[in-house]
């Protein structure tokens, strides 16, 4: 999957952050979850999360590295390309979430997080961003994206997994074609290309 892209191909590679070093699902009612959402922004990389071996060769051939400001994000760029400093930028930050105020439920995290998700998508955005504008800014980050991809030929964003799919989608929009699937796993790396670099 991480062959060498022909000359002259823009070649966008986005990838998950390792795991967070928190744990992952605990079980909690919802003012628990509103906590935990604050504790997971804040958490840095698990020292033992490494990118997988190929994964890893690719990061040593980047010219370019891009990550957002959430230390998880920014500390596994660094990892996957310790000889970049990682171009941080809050614009690439995860799509948020908000707990919805659901009485005597408790259930583990995952579970909270895909409940969420979806009422987010239906409108539920309590002072956090709403889809709309998630989806305004993940289309700044695919025009930032592309614009190094011209100049370097392969680009990598070390970011999280929901907004890394919806850049993704704008890629698509833009002809790119897609290598991989967005999955809800660390390190998960999908590469977007396309042909020409104009």
């Amino acid at each position: 999957m991480l062959k060498n892209s022909p000359a002259g191909n823009l070649r966008i590679v986005l990838v998950r952050h390792g795991q967070p070093h928190i744990a992952l699902s605990p079980r909690t009612n919802h003012r628990g979850f509103s906590d935990y959402i604050g504790a997971y922004e804040a958490a840095g990389l698990d020292p033992a999360s490494l990118p997988p071996g190929e994964l890893a060769e690719l990061g040593r051939e980047l010219a370019a590295v891009f990550a957002s400001d959430r230390p998880r994000s920014h500390q596994s760029a660094a990892v996957l390309a310790p000889h970049l400093p990682p171009l941080r930028d809050p614009l690439f930050a995860e799509a948020p979430l908000a707990s919805p105020p659901i009485p005597l439920l408790r259930m583990s995290v995952p579970g909270w997080a895909v409940i969420s998700r979806l009422l987010w998508h239906m409108g539920f955005s309590p002072r956090i961003e709403g889809w709309f504008a998630a989806n305004r800014r993940a289309e700044r980050a695919t025009d930032l994206l592309v614009a190094r991809a011209r100049q370097e030929g392969t680009v990598a964003l070390v970011a999280h997994g929901y907004f890394n799919w919806m850049i993704g989608r704008a890629l698509k929009k833009r002809g790119f074609t897609r290598n991989g699937s967005h999955r809800a796993r660390y390190w998960n790396t999908v590469i977007y290309e396309r042909a020409g670099k104009e």
